[in-house]
């Protein structure tokens, strides 16, 4: 038996999304969201997981994805662990293309119905990451798709709905300038017109605002 075999669908899961009740409080689901989207999971994950996420950008989980939950959990493996055990390296964003796609299929084929509003929106995440020719036409998509996200929020985290909203059109907009996320170019070697130097200088990332319920 290689490890490979040993790892679970549940070892990505229980840490990614505990059954703290979090749903239910909006304190406790903002800190949900800037835990993860903050660099919080970093150390848990360079510590903990760092063969995990190789395993799975070796494609040696692809196997996960045959269940709604099991793609979930492989999505996080591409799509979210990379950024931290890879932070401000290319490698961060190697996996992007096979995440999307990922993501792009569970919503098709319905595993995306079966989860939690904010497990989905890990597939609107992934799916906005994704740099490629086709960038802005998935932006605008995932307007509806995301709708369809806020239209099941439980009552007490309901007032994520705006945040959901506005991220998708901040990003959307990026795209729309630049066609891809002007701040990874200098991790990646590309270089930046005038106009990407001055959102690079300004700072004011989508993926850095802080999460708000």
């Amino acid at each position: 038996m290689t490890k490979e075999t040993t790892f679970k669908p549940e070892d990505v899961l229980s840490l990614w999304f505990p059954d703290n009740g979090h749903w239910n409080d909006p304190d406790t689901h903002g800190a949900f969201w800037a835990e993860r989207m903050q660099g919080g999971m970093d150390e848990r994950i360079i510590a903990d997981y760092a063969e995990l996420t190789e395993a799975a950008a070796r494609g040696l989980l692809d196997h996960w994805a045959e269940t709604p939950r099991g793609r979930l959990a492989l999505l996080i493996a591409l799509d979210q662990f990379p950024r931290s055990l890879w932070r401000d390296t290319p490698a961060a964003y190697w996996q992007d293309i096979k995440a999307c796609r990922l993501a792009l299929e569970g919503i098709a084929n319905g595993d995306f119905d079966q989860l939690a509003p904010w497990e989905q929106n890990f597939f609107v995440i992934s799916i906005s990451h994704c740099e490629g020719p086709d960038h802005l036409q998935r932006m605008r998509w995932l307007s509806g798709i995301t709708e369809g996200i806020i239209g099941r929020l439980p009552e007490p985290i309901a007032p994520m709905a705006e945040r959901m909203r506005s991220q998708v059109i901040r990003v959307t907009g990026v795209i729309q300038r630049f066609g891809r996320h002007p701040h990874r170019n200098p991790i990646l070697g590309r270089v930046s017109t005038p106009e990407e130097e001055a959102y690079i200088a300004e700072g004011d990332f989508p993926h850095l605002r802080r999460p708000e319920v």
